[in-house]
Parts: C-alpha cells; structure tokens; sequence
C-alpha cells in the first residue's frame, strides 16, 4: 500500500503542475550508541565479515538511553524515546496556541519554513505535569490541529577496493556529471578530515558551528560522496548538504530536529536527501516529511533494523519515501532489515567497509542505514534541486536499473541497486 501511496503522492502534484547501530554514539558512555555496527578494526574481521543481527539492538539502546538520562528524556506511552516536556505543534492555528495556553503549555522555540509554507511550534509542558496528559487535553482542546512528542530517531548500518573502476561512477538520466550533484544528509557529525571526504565538498548546518565528528555520521557520508585511492562512494565530486542533528546530546535526533534540518535542507533547494534514521509515528515530522515531498524533494530512509515481522518504522514508512532495506554480498536480505510496502529498493548493507573516524580509517559496516546512502548517491544526479516531475522520473528510472520497473516485493522492492559500490573489507587490510 504504501508503492501505491508514494507513486500517487508524486502523481498528484506532477498534476497540478501542470494543470528513511543504530544509534550514532551521541556523545553519550561508550557502548550505549551503534546499532548499525561500525565494528571492530578490519585486521580482527577481515575473516569475520558477516557481522551480527541487529534486531535486539535498537530496543535494548533505547532501554539504556533511558534509563541513563531520564532528567531529559522519556517514554511515550509506547515505550519509544521523546525529549522530556516537549510538545510538537505543527503550524498551530491562533486557536490552537489559545488552547495550549489554556492547557498550562508555553511557547519554547518556533520554526518557519517559509519555502514550504509551514512552522513547527515546541511547547514546553509546566513542572509537575505529564507530558502525556497535556498532550491528550491539547488534542481534545484542538481536535483540529497536530500535536505529538518531540520524540527522538536513531541511526537504523563491487568492485574490489584497490581497483574501483571509474567507468561505474553513476551519471544521471539527463547527463549531469556527478561534480554538479548535490545530496542532502541528515544524520550525527562526519570526520571530515578523513581520507576519504577531506577533498569532498560538504556544507555543515547545526550544533552552533561546532563539529562533533562521529562514526555513523562519517561512515554514511562517505558512501554517498567518499572517494580515495582504495574506497569510493556512490557520487564522488557531488556537493553534501551535512546537518547534524545530534550534536553529541542525549536530545538529539528529535522531531524538532530533524524538521529544522529538512527546513535547512528545502531553503538550500537539495533534491535528495537522505536519512538513516529510525523511530515512531510522529504527526509533526509526518506533516513534515509530507510538505517536502510535496515540493518535489525526494526523501531516502532506512526501513531499519527491527526484523521483517517488526511494525513499520518512520520515517522511511511515510508515504512519498523512498525506504531502502540491506542485502548480503549475495544479494540475500539481512535477516535484521525490515520488510513491507515501504521498502522501495534494496542496496548492500552488509559484507562491506566504510570510512571511520581513527585508525584503522576503513571498518565493516552493516544495517540498512549505510544500504539507504547508496541509494540517495544513484538519485541524486537525476534531481540535483527539488521538482516533482523529476522527483518521480528519477525513482521509474532506478527502478528499470533495479528490475523491470513494475514487479515489486517486501524485501526488495523494485530490486537491488548499487551492488558494485560494495567495497568489500577483506581488500582493505
């Protein structure tokens, strides 16, 4: 149902144009961040590439986060993960703040997104009251409006390295070279100075202007725009569009966050972007991720980690996304990636190595967090600033590279794309 929802989504407004380790580290106590696994240095595993299932990792990380900083966070009701008396109210009517004022709410922060014609309001809940409790009074008060936690997302994780071909750096559908691509990544810190992304062109957006370099962060970069003598990403020479909405914070990766990075991303006109993410329903960044879409932005996320019986995860289940899941070096689904309707394409994800902060600069990676960055790299040539009929020119196109175009299915979508971007770890010893 979601294909159907997403290819309508694009429809409809091509029409009236003419008529998504988990947990990057956070800055938080080691071992409490990488779902999506950034291991153990390649000499240990180089023999050892098949890494192990995530599925218990994402709610045992939650759990932990929890449990360590319940001064600034809590549960929903569901037990994911919100920034502590936090309340998202997506583009409030002058009602709708009445009747959170009336609630006891006051106005924290507000966020225009004027090339989308939208704003995004936090409330902050008074001491001694429960956030979840307002929320509901705040919803009754305004049956109208779109309320939520501000809740917190988490990271969801060829052609032999020393001898990339340069023929198979991908071209777009209508000839751009790849140095006139622009990507867009929405994800924790990057090294910038590793040998991989030092020569790459990256603007960064958040965290006041101080780096905060991480190994989620870097390793997703450097599979979109990474290139050295022994590794390359999907779109050397392309133009990255970095926000970290971590910051090495206990709150990062918000809602609230994320909004502001796609606000950043849609003022910045970036046709692509991609989000190795994980987390709840959430009607703010739901409103959110649809606007962007609307506007002919193409959305990439992970489908995550939680195993193929798991309920759907956001924001790669939201329609208009393109959810992108993980295969093993023989095209095999890892037995951790999600599966559904919101899978759209399948890329590697396992059996492979990407840049990582330190020594040694090269680590096997696993999750559908580093399979989804492959994906937005093949994209983004054919989009290199938002328009809606391209948007969907660019994902019919892939999706003839993937298979024939229209057979789909939940662990592969229309197919596996981007299988000689694989670099694989035992080259790099």
């Amino acid at each position: 149902m979601k294909r159907i929802y997403f290819l309508i989504a694009l429809s409809i407004v091509c029409n009236a144009a003419s008529a998504q380790l988990r947990l990057p580290s956070l800055g938080l106590p080691p071992g409490l961040g990488q779902l999506d696994t950034l291991h153990a240095p390649v000499q240990r595993l180089a023999d050892r590439i098949d890494l192990p299932d995530l599925r218990a990792l994402r709610l045992d990380t939650v759990g932990k986060l929890l449990r360590e900083h319940p001064d600034v966070l809590e549960a929903d009701p569901h037990g994911e993960p919100a920034v502590r008396a936090q309340i998202l109210a997506w583009s409030p009517s002058a009602a709708g703040l009445e009747a959170a004022r009336q609630a006891g709410l006051r106005v924290l922060a507000e966020e225009r997104f004027e090339e989308l014609g939208q704003s995004l309001v936090v409330l902050g809940v008074p001491a001694g009251s429960a956030t979840e409790a307002l929320l509901e009074r705040l919803r009754a008060l305004d049956p109208e409006g779109h309320y939520d936690f501000n809740h917190v997302y988490t990271g969801s994780g060829a052609a032999p390295a020393a001898e990339l071909p340069r023929a198979s750096v991908p071209s777009s559908t209508d000839g751009s070279p790849a140095n006139e691509a622009r990507l867009g990544l929405i994800d924790s810190g990057i090294d910038t100075g590793h040998r991989a992304l030092r020569d790459a062109r990256i603007r960064a957006w958040g965290c006041d202007g101080v780096a905060h370099p991480d190994a989620h962060g870097t390793a997703v970069a450097a599979l979109m725009v990474g290139r050295d003598e022994r590794f390359r990403g999907a779109l050397p020479g392309a133009q990255l569009f970095a926000a970290d909405i971590y910051c090495a914070s206990p709150t990062g990766g918000s809602a609230g966050q994320i909004a502001a990075a796609l606000g950043w991303l849609a003022r910045e006109q970036v046709g692509v972007i991609n989000m190795s993410l994980v987390g709840p329903p959430n009607q703010a960044l739901e409103r959110m991720v649809a606007a962007m879409v609307a506007r002919g932005h193409l959305l990439v996320a992970a489908v995550g980690n939680d195993g193929p019986a798991a309920p759907p995860l956001y924001p790669a289940s939201y329609p208009g996304v393109v959810g992108v899941t993980g295969v093993d070096r023989r095209g095999r689904p890892l037995p951790e990636a999600a599966r559904g309707p919101q899978v759209l394409f399948a890329a590697p994800g396992n059996n492979m190595a990407s840049a990582s902060p330190g020594e040694p600069p090269y680590r096997p990676v696993r999750g559908t967090s580093f399979a989804a960055p492959i994906v937005a790299g093949l994209l983004a040539p054919a989009l290199p600033r938002p328009d809606r009929r391209q948007a969907r020119d660019a994902v019919t196109a892939l999706a003839h590279r993937a298979g024939d175009g229209t057979t789909v299915s939940n662990a592969f979508g229309y197919g596996i794309v981007g299988a000689d971007l694989r670099t694989d770890p035992a080259q790099l010893r």
